[in-house]
């Protein structure tokens, strides 16, 4: 992947789809680099007219790592979140979406779409709230407000231990592909035992991007110090859709209902037996429903 240094970083980047194309920005979620993205979804999204460009978050994949930077328990931050107290992060979400902004200035994009996924999707949501004048639509998609409510904070504890649960083998390639197996099981989409070859070489090219559960937990630290983000989403005025899956169990589809409330005007689209992930099955659906709010010129195909 190509780099570009951004705000003292480097963050790695990929660019998918013709030059000329309106430029989509993909935001990944809570410690996962580019590779994550279906490259299904991505080939949607360039068919229906984007020019789509994934990017690996600092503390993720080949971007700049914080290792070594010391930090609270993530139980400690999260009692503290839940009391409106300050959480100490090596960064913070704002921070993430400066790089993000940071990233469209070192490709020479002026506006874009911006789609975010999990914690993708708060980043994004920020960047529409302070840089308006960037960002052409928002697609959050199983996102939250940062409101510490835990009707709408926190799914089930067994989704939240799934995704800080560390590798038996960190260095091993097959136990981080057997770890990551485990946490989509738990906060995934079930689908039919078919589809497991195809899904576990998906996470190993996921294993081989890079993973690090020290990286999660700073990056989880970052949202949880971020704090209460409803006063920005009030701010953000590009077209915006929020799409959550019915039967997410990391953050529950309440979560999605009162993003799409907090927006103004944003169109809200529950997917009925989605979890937290972006199954197969469902791709087509997610790839028209962004088509349709950042007007694609081939949204039609």
């Amino acid at each position: 992947m190509p780099t570009a240094v951004v705000n003292g970083l480097t963050i790695d980047y990929d660019v998918h789809g013709p030059a000329d194309a309106p430029p989509l920005l993909a935001i990944m979620g809570l410690s996962m680099p580019a590779a994550a993205w279906p490259p299904a979804l991505i080939e949607l999204l360039v068919a229906r007219g984007a020019r789509v460009i994934t990017f690996d978050n600092r503390d993720a994949g080949g971007s700049t790592r914080f290792s070594g930077v010391r930090t609270i328990p993530v139980a400690a931050a999260i009692a503290r979140a839940a009391l409106r107290l300050p959480v100490p992060a090596p960064y913070t979400l704002h921070d993430m979406a400066a790089d993000a902004a940071g990233l469209l200035d070192a490709l020479g994009i002026a506006r874009a779409h911006l789609v975010g996924v999990s914690m993708g999707g708060m980043i994004a949501q920020l960047l529409a709230a302070q840089h308006p004048q960037r960002v052409a639509s928002l697609t959050s998609i199983m996102s939250s407000t940062g409101n510490p409510d835990p009707r709408v904070a926190f799914g089930r504890p067994r989704a939240i231990r799934a995704i800080l649960r560390r590798p038996a083998d960190p260095r091993d390639l097959q136990s981080v592909i057997d770890n990551l197996e485990h946490k989509f099981s738990v906060i995934g989409t079930p689908t039919a035992p078919p589809e497991r070859a195809a899904q576990r070489a998906h996470y190993e090219r996921i294993a081989r991007r890079g993973l690090d559960t020290a990286a999660s937990r700073r990056q989880l630290l970052a949202v949880l110090a971020s704090g209460d983000r409803r006063r920005w989403l009030k701010l953000i005025g590009a077209p915006a859709l929020v799409l959550h899956g019915q039967l997410d169990p990391l953050l529950p589809v309440a979560a999605g209902i009162e993003t799409a409330a907090c927006i103004p005007g944003a169109r809200l689209v529950v997917i009925e037996g989605m979890g937290h992930d972006l199954p197969p099955a469902h791709l087509p659906r997610i790839a028209d429903e962004i088509a349709a709010i950042a007007a694609l010129p081939g949204r039609a195909g």
